[in-house]
């Protein structure tokens, strides 16, 4: 990483000095930015506009599609995931194997949508509301609003009006909205069924339609969006005009905050301004070529992010997800590593950056051990896990199909009741196979997982509990 950024560091200096050099030769007065000020900006302001950029993107491949199928759905219509997600699925990063996914993407800038949930009993669930720029503005789940029925209308930035008698309003801050549900599954053919029956319970119907019968229409398809490439990948690669063009469009129906007015001033002298198109004359011949380095600048500044959060035990825990406020850095990390994350009361996710020796996760040639001592799992009311991904935060292949550990597998304990769990990339052994979560012979990311966490000591929110270190074993 520190070599690329030299690279790109180097770029940037050979720019600046061939515009130093063309700049002598014109007149002295401007009233743009110069160049060294409008790469800055332009930084910020990518990293600023990445989480819309990814989520509308995200949302472009998910609802490609004119009827739903197995992982698609057009716009407005429920996406029922009947099984945790296929091993080759690289739409969104860090997917999850504990829950089977229920969402919904619609747009509120038109008129409001009517979420509908079924009395859930004792599972648990949460249904995350995901605004344009990623924060969760509302989460009906277990945790917040119970197990019984309930009726949502989420309503858009500039909506008013009446609601039909029983449902709850739920105010969008932007046109773009993410249902990212979740609910609870073992896995096995007898709770995939149980869920199924749940999902089919789920509705969503624009509100000029609730109470009467309702058809969803065709979605409409565009043949020419790669629905194969990763989302990211295809996010990274945009140029400089492309994206900011794509972001300018996008914040007409999906406008900053108010608290985003120090960002929205900053744009506007490189011309992008909400609600209109951008103008890249504004940078100015010579400052357009420069600013070709500003993508890859900003994803640079993005994973350093990462850098400066000191681990806990070799992990990495983002101290804020889902509420992010003025912390655009962050919330592009996040993006970037696990699109969809939610609050830390209802989710935490402990990343693995080192292991205990500060050395990097290779099970190339080394096997590695995450020790709980007796009682000391993690304390959750929900439930936790820790799942395998590769260097790019996706599920490993590997012959057991097992792509997490959790609370719902019966690990073998050792002799004083603490747990061994083995990550690495062959079978311990048929004795200890029960604990072993499979990694690929190469870099990997462990992360985990702990839904709805204890808020009283030992709690991971006040550092109370820790997760312990991974550590190569012998």
């Amino acid at each position: 990483m520190k070599a690329k950024l030299t690279f790109l560091f180097v770029v940037l200096t050979v720019a600046l000095s061939l515009i130093a050099c063309s700049e002598e030769k014109k007149p002295a007065a401007t009233a743009q930015p110069g160049v060294e000020q409008a790469v800055s900006i332009a930084v910020d302001a990518y990293v600023y506009g990445y989480p819309l950029v990814t989520m509308d993107m995200t949302r472009r491949q998910i609802t490609n599609v004119a009827t739903p199928d197995a992982t698609h759905a057009p716009m407005g219509q429920v996406l029922r995931i009947r099984t945790y997600p296929p091993v080759e699925m690289h739409t969104v990063t860090a997917p999850n194997a504990d829950t089977l996914y229920t969402t919904g993407w619609v747009d509120v800038s038109k008129e409001p949508w009517i979420l509908s949930l079924p009395d859930m009993g004792d599972r648990y669930y949460l249904m995350p509301m995901l605004d344009g720029w990623t924060d969760v503005f509302q989460v009906p789940g277990k945790r917040t609003t119970g197990d019984k029925a309930q009726k949502y209308a989420i309503t858009g930035p500039g909506w008013s009006g009446t609601l039909p008698a029983g449902v709850t309003e739920y105010k969008s801050p932007t046109g773009l909205v993410w249902i990212l549900g979740r609910i609870y599954c073992t896995g096995t053919p007898d709770d995939y069924a149980k869920v199924h029956a749940l999902q089919d319970k789920v509705s969503l119907v624009p509100l000029s339609s609730y109470g009467k019968p309702y058809s969803p229409p065709p979605g409409e398809v565009d043949s020419t969006f790669d629905m194969k490439t990763a989302v990211r990948d295809q996010v990274d690669a945009m140029d400089v005009n492309a994206f900011f063009t794509y972001l300018a469009k996008l914040m007409k129906t999906n406008p900053p905050v108010a608290d985003d007015a120090p960002m929205v001033a900053k744009m506007a002298a490189i011309g992008l301004v909400p609600g209109q198109d951008f103008d890249p004359s504004k940078l100015g011949g010579f400052d357009k070529e420069a600013i070709k380095v500003v993508p890859k600048l900003g994803q640079t500044k993005i994973i350093e992010f990462a850098k400066k959060v000191e681990p806990v035990n070799g992990w990495l825990i983002i101290p804020k997800a889902g509420l992010y406020g003025t912390d655009y850095v962050d919330r592009a990390l996040v993006t970037a590593i696990g699109l969809g994350a939610n609050r830390p009361q209802d989710a935490i996710y402990p990343t693995g950056q080192k292991d205990g020796s500060g050395s990097d996760f290779d099970a190339s040639s080394k096997k590695y051990v995450l020790h709980f001592d007796k009682g000391q799992m993690p304390p959750v009311n929900g439930f936790w896990s820790l799942t395998m991904y590769d260097a790019t935060y996706f599920f490993v292949p590997n012959p057991l199909n097992r792509y997490t550990l959790s609370q719902r597998n019966k690990f073998v304990t050792n002799a004083d009741g603490s747990v061994d769990l083995y990550l690495q990339g062959d079978s311990p052994g048929k004795a200890k196979e029960a604990n072993w979560l499979p990694a690929p012979k190469a870099k990997f990311i462990p992360m985990l997982r702990l839904y709805w966490p204890k808020e009283t000591p030992p709690s991971i929110i006040d550092g109370s509990w820790k997760p312990p270190a991974i550590n190569e074993s012998k």
